[in-house]
């Protein structure tokens, strides 16, 4: 994992219990995980309008901010960008369409 993206996780881990008037993140965990799930949503729904758009810079900008909030939710289900790296890792070398196929159907 990157150096921007640990100490992304670390800083967003130190201010989940900081005072929610200066703490963004410390005030979107006291909303709740379903309000910090929305902002993951709207973040990534921007991300698409920007692809959609052919703007470079707002797909970077939304990239970002969506990475930020995945980042948020993550920390508040006690998972780390590393646990996110291990799946990946376990796919790697699996074609896509296979490891679609493997998993459980609902």
């Amino acid at each position: 994992m990157s150096d921007t993206l640990s100490r992304l996780e670390a800083t967003i881990r130190a201010r989940r219990t900081a005072d929610p008037s200066s703490s963004y993140v410390a005030k979107l965990t006291a909303k709740g995980r379903a309000k910090i799930a929305q902002k993951l949503g709207e973040e990534a729904v921007e991300t698409v309008i920007a692809a959609m758009a052919n703007d470079p810079e707002g797909v970077t900008s939304e990239a970002a901010d969506l990475l930020f909030h995945l980042t948020v939710l993550l920390a508040d289900m006690n998972l780390s960008l590393d646990d996110v790296c291990a799946e990946l890792d376990r796919r790697e070398g699996v074609s896509g369409i296979a490891e679609k196929a493997a998993r459980v159907q609902e």
